[in-house]
Formats: C-alpha cells, structure tokens, sequence
C-alpha cells in the first residue's frame, strides 16, 4: 500500500486505496454514480503522513457507486427460562459498493 486513506462514512472509518473496492453502509446516491467522500481522516503517500484535526482540508476521494447488496441474516434470539418467554428477530443490513477511483490532495 503506497497510497491509502482513512475516510468516515455514515460514522464508520475505512481504509482505502486507489482501484480498491469496499462496502459501507446504505448512501443515498443511485448506481452508476460518483460519490465524493470529503471527510479525510488519515492520509498516506509513499511514506508521507498526514493527520486531520479531525479532517484534512481540501482533501476528498472520489468512488464510483457499483450497486447495493444486503448482508448475511443477523439473528437475535431473547430467552428467559421458566417464564414461556422468547423472542426472535432478523435483521439484513443493507450495504452499497464503491470502488475507489481517485484520492485528491487539495
């Protein structure tokens, strides 16, 4: 990895870099567009380092949206023993892909 980023999207931090493709949570953007992600946590170039106080001004990543897929089934089961209680829930989290094209600098 000689140029990566950390960025903040919908309060979770990914790590990225340029060509790689990553899954956040749910953006309201459509497919086939771009998305320009501008809260830079943590940039590094070839060994230069730098760190946003919490952001990095004038920095940003530009990802290309490839479409919305869901997560596995998260199951959660509730039980009290003796009292007839239970209590069973799912839940799939609706995640969107993004491929990295670019990291800018400003």
């Amino acid at each position: 990895m000689s140029r990566y980023a950390v960025v903040l999207v919908n309060g979770h931090q990914y790590q990225v870099e340029e060509n790689a493709v990553f899954e956040a949570e749910k953006l309201p953007v459509s497919e086939s567009k771009e998305v320009k992600l501008d809260q830079v946590l943590f940039l590094n170039e070839e060994g230069k380092i730098k760190v946003g106080q919490p952001f990095i001004h004038k920095a940003s990543v530009t990802c290309e949206v490839l479409g919305e897929t869901k997560l596995p089934k998260v199951i959660s089961y509730k039980f009290k023993r003796r009292k007839n209680s239970r209590r069973k829930k799912g839940h799939r989290q609706t995640v969107v892909r993004l491929r990295v094209k670019s990291i800018q600098v400003g």
